[in-house]
């Protein structure tokens, strides 16, 4: 996921918001004895795929991405899927895996599951273990990429795999698509999503998930079904320099300074939507205190002042009622005793659904309120796009799938404060949801980061939850 920081994200993968909402929840407790049961043989499948996955060095400029892809098509080749509905295009300096499960009605449109192939990079020297080769230790799988986003690619895979082992009749297509450059440029992407922008709907691999208290308790599943636009806007100051002995009014850096200041006090207008009200109706019964009396007012009244501004005060839920935008980076002047004659700095912005990306950089033209700070965007990969509805059947389906392995759980409808392969489905007017089946702790979430891991006793549920989630929608 490249606009996400996972430290503060969703599971996962991992909307960002469920982790504070965990942090103020109690667990439900734990799962039912009776959860489905997984052949021991297709999770051990799973697990090797998993490894082998890891295996592959899928970072931008690496030249793996074919290659991983190609093994995973041999894998479905290997459970009955004909080389023919099975295509590994090369795009840009990545490639795109799509396969095509066949249903028995053609008329009806496809359903498409959706990930991506490749990692961000890591560096051997920085980790404990090699970053590329797959460690099994205390019930972990160590590697990149081993959260994000091979282990949900890989329980996809196992279960598709099995289904047509089985010989499943799906009523309408399924569609599997991943994406080579979700990380980076997101060029794959977009051409997956035009490719298929008259699927029915998309289930991503790469977003929602379940979170676990750190003992090992069910706490609460978030289902994405929207994530905030992302943008990064480059603030410019250029003045002619010179010594440094011979200072004038005029300095870039304290110009740059001081609208960077101007715009780190100013709040967007506060918004909501039909997600993030699901979002605060569903985390309230688990919450206490002024963040709960906050959220009572919120959805009494969306547009309660102080309700607003309590939960504008805290990280956790800021994302989920007006666009933010923050100091990234900053770069000014080139010698210690000349006068600055450039100043930049990077503000990145998680804009509100609806909230058009140039009226945001206009705003911040204007709240820079200087001339000479040139205000330019500069984002890459990303697109705005709308909302998915919260559709019956899929929040039938996902809870379907996650109350056989966690009774009674709460589903929470999520925003994403980052941005996945979806907003891109989204943009074509393609209902997207984040439906991952990995269930983790906030204290083991590291993708992007040293030392990525995920639990082996996952797997089995996101086995169950996969298959459970295909047969629902695609029947």
């Amino acid at each position: 996921m490249r606009f996400e920081v996972k430290s503060s994200s969703l599971l996962k993968k991992y909307v960002s918001t469920l982790i504070g909402c965990a942090a103020m929840s109690v667990a439900v407790g734990a799962a039912a004895s009776g959860k489905p049961a997984v052949d021991p043989a297709l999770h051990d499948q799973a697990l090797e795929i998993l490894q082998k996955s890891i295996a592959f060095r899928t970072v931008d400029g690496a030249g793996q991405v074919p290659a991983y892809a190609e093994y995973l098509k041999s894998v479905l080749v290997q459970a009955g899927y004909a080389p023919g509905d099975i295509t590994v295009e090369p795009v840009a300096n990545t490639a795109t895996l799509v396969a095509r499960y066949k249903g028995s009605d053609s008329k009806l449109k496809p359903i498409v599951v959706i990930g991506h192939m490749d990692v961000v990079e890591a560096k051997r020297e920085d980790w404990k273990r090699d970053p590329f080769t797959p460690v099994l230790e205390n019930g972990y799988v160590f590697g990149r990429g081993s959260a994000d986003n091979k282990f949900d690619v890989s329980m996809i895979v196992a279960t598709l795999a099995k289904l047509k082992r089985d010989g499943w009749k799906p009523k309408r297509d399924v569609i599997l698509a991943f994406s080579g450059d979700e990380e980076t440029q997101m060029v794959s992407t977009r051409k997956l999503a035009e490719q298929f922008k008259g699927a029915e709907l998309a289930l991503n691999g790469d977003a929602g998930g379940g979170l676990l208290s750190e003992e090992g308790k069910p706490v609460v599943y978030g289902l994405q079904a929207g994530e905030k636009t992302y943008a990064d806007f480059k603030l410019t100051v250029t003045n002619p320099g010179g010594h440094s002995s011979r200072p004038g009014k005029i300095n870039a850096i304290n110009q740059l300074a001081a609208a960077l200041d101007r715009i780190g006090k100013y709040q967007f207008p506060a918004r909501h939507n039909e997600l993030t009200m699901a979002y605060f109706r569903e985390s309230l019964p688990k919450l206490s205190g002024p963040t709960a009396d906050a959220i009572k007012r919120y959805l009494a009244n969306p547009e309660d002042a102080q309700a607003i501004a309590t939960l504008s005060d805290d990280p956790s839920y800021i994302g989920q009622v007006r666009t933010t935008c923050v100091s990234t980076m900053i770069n000014g002047g080139h010698a210690t005793n000349a006068l600055p004659q450039k100043a930049e700095a990077n503000i990145n912005c998680r804009i509100f659904p609806g909230t058009p990306v140039a009226e945001v950089q206009k705003t911040l033209a204007e709240i820079a309120a200087d001339p000479a700070v040139k205000v330019t965007q500069v984002t890459t990969g990303s697109v705005a796009s709308d909302a998915s509805p919260l559709r019956k059947d899929v929040m039938a389906a996902v809870t379907k799938a996650v109350h056989a392995n966690y009774p009674g759980l709460s589903i929470v409808p999520s925003m994403s404060a980052g941005a996945t392969d979806s907003m891109h489905f989204r943009a074509h007017g393609v209902p997207s949801y984040g439906v991952s089946g990995l269930f983790m702790k906030d204290s083991d979430e590291f993708s992007h980061g040293l030392d990525e891991r995920v639990p082996v006793s996952s797997i089995d549920g996101a086995l169950a939850h996969w298959n459970s989630l295909l047969k629902d929608l695609a029947r």
